[in-house]
Parts: C-alpha cells; sequence; structure tokens
C-alpha cells in the first residue's frame, strides 16, 4: 500500500510535473519537504521594503539552511564582548586544595590583575584563561598568552562562542535587525584580533562560506571584506565555490567602488597566504 512518504514524494512530483502522476493524492499529508524558496522571498520582501521605506517584516527570518529563532534582546542589552574574568570557582577551588599549575611554586595568576607585559612574562605559567572566552579578543596580553599556548581546547571554546554569536546577530541574515551597528563593531572587533594572531579563525571563515551567498554587498560592506582576507587557504574547489562565486556574482552587478574593494581585499588574501606560507617555510627550514 501507499506509504506517507511516498506519497509526499509523488505530491512534489505532481507539483511541478502534473502530467506524469496520474494517480489520486490525498489533499492532506504531512510536509516531508521544505519550501526551499521561503528564505528567499522573506529575503527579497525585505529589500523591497527596505527601499521603498515600508514597515519592516514582523517576524525575523533566518536566511540559512537551518532556521534558529533570533535571540531575544531586553530593551537595554547590546551586543557587547564580554569583560576579562576568571572562573572564579576553579581559582577558589585551587586555592582551596593548595594546587599549583605547570610543577611552579605559583598558585593561578587572576587575569583581571594582568596589565602589563612584564607581567604576562612573569606569569605566564600559573595564567588561566577567563571564564568567558570571547573577552580575549579585545585583550592584547590574553591574545599574546593564546599564541604561545596553542591549546586545541582554547580553540574549540573561541570557536563556538564566536559560531554561536555571529550567526545569531548577523544583519543580512536576520531580518528586521536594529543592531546594524553594533554587529559592524563586533565584526571589526573579530577582525583586530585577527590581525594581531596574524591568522582567521576558523568560526569566522565558516559564518562567510555559510552566509556569502545571501549577502548584498552593501550590509556591512568594509568589515565583511577585510574579514575575507584572512580566510586561511584551503581546498581550491571549496574557495572556488564558497568564496570567489558569491563575490564574482555581486562584482559584475555593482559599482566601481564595490569592485575595487573586492580586488583590494582579495589582494590582501593573497598576500596574507603568502606570509603564512613563507612563515611555515621558514619554520621547517630552521628545524
Amino acid at each position: 500500500g501507499m506509504q506517507s512518504h511516498l506519497q509526499a514524494l509523488l505530491s512534489l512530483y505532481k507539483l511541478f510535473c502534473p502530467e506524469q502522476v496520474a494517480i489520486t493524492l490525498p489533499g492532506k499529508m504531512k510536509t516531508y519537504f521544505k519550501n526551499s524558496d521561503g528564505p528567499w522571498k522573506a529575503a527579497i520582501t525585505a529589500v523591497r521594503q527596505r527601499n521603498q521605506g515600508a514597515s519592516p517584516l514582523s517576524q525575523a527570518v533566518f536566511l540559512g539552511t537551518s532556521q534558529p529563532q533570533s535571540r531575544k534582546r531586553k530593551w537595554n542589552a547590546q551586543l557587547l564582548v564580554p569583560a576579562t574574568s576568571t572562573n572564579t570557582n576553579t581559582l577558589e577551588e585551587g586555592r582551596e586544595k593548595n594546587h599549583f599549575y605547570y610543577g611552579t611554586n605559583k598558585e593561578s595568576f587572576p587575569v583581571e590583575q594582568l596589565r602589563t607585559f612584564p607581567q604576562l612574562l612573569q606569569n605566564i605559567h600559573c595564567l588561566e584563561f577567563p571564564s568567558q572566552m570571547g573577552s580575549v579578543l579585545t585583550n592584547p596580553l590574553m591574545l599574546h598568552y593564546m599564541n604561545c599556548v596553542k591549546d586545541e581546547s582554547i580553540y574549540l571554546r573561541l570557536y563556538y562562542w564566536m559560531g554561536q554569536m555571529l550567526q545569531e546577530e548577523c544583519t543580512w541574515c536576520v531580518v528586521d535587525n536594529p543592531y546594524e551597528e553594533e554587529f559592524k563593531s563586533f565584526l571589526e572587533t573579530i577582525y583586530k584580533a585577527e590581525c594581531f594572531l596574524q591568522e582567521g579563525f576558523s568560526a569566522c571563515e565558516e559564518f562567510l562560506y555559510k552566509t556569502l551567498p545571501l549577502w548584498d554587498g552593501f550590509c556591512c560592506r568594509s568589515e565583511v571584506l577585510k574579514l575575507v582576507s584572512w580566510i586561511p587557504l584551503s581546498n581550491s574547489s571549496d574557495i572556488k565555490t564558497y568564496l570567489c562565486d558569491p563575490l564574482a556574482q555581486l562584482f559584475f552587478t555593482s559599482s566601481i567602488y564595490f569592485k575595487c574593494s573586492v580586488l583590494e581585499s582579495l589582494k590582501e588574501l593573497l598576500k596574507n597566504w603568502l606570509n603564512n606560507n613563507m612563515s611555515q617555510v621558514d619554520s621547517e627550514f630552521s628545524s
């Protein structure tokens, strides 16, 4: 007999090629295939309303393969990078147990008290990363420490936090998002941290690859193109599919200023790739 998922598939065929399906199908069936045009229709409607000055959409729609609910802010909430703070529970437990780190004679040094580079050098073996990893983005001393430690768990913590923030706050993926200036500032903060570390964040790379096909080339243009310049060198097919193709579509339909901005960003991307490759060659040669 007819099974529900087969009926759903046949109904999909009948929708596009009715002459190919001669059998009668029930009118009401469970939806097995999502309407892929929905997000694009919402995006087109949002652009029209923005250009015509009409009232914005009442419901936020995330334009992606998944549709997470946008985080609801309180009336006075802002998109801010958290302040540096020690994991208090861990610190107190360490003090109670007289716990020492890395075989040294020093207890864990609170990151709130870290003010100067000499302090970092003196306490580098007894530092622990803050409870909120996002705070390292605005702390040059912690970025130095992050470069020295090269602990995978640290990058994973930052990866999950940054990926979630980028997804929830992206102003061209969440329709009717009034926090564009805050999101610009957040992207600029990420870019400065990448320049400091001389490498791009994997969460930022995934965010760009996912959202560039949906980008209009206007929203947060300067910040987005700066982040593009720090995408790490990877498989050429991925770069073509997720980076070059979306930028090419915008390139051929945009102004001269946008074309120049894209070329400048790609030039910086190539320069960063070459610098990174040369540093790797130098380290291999010295070893």
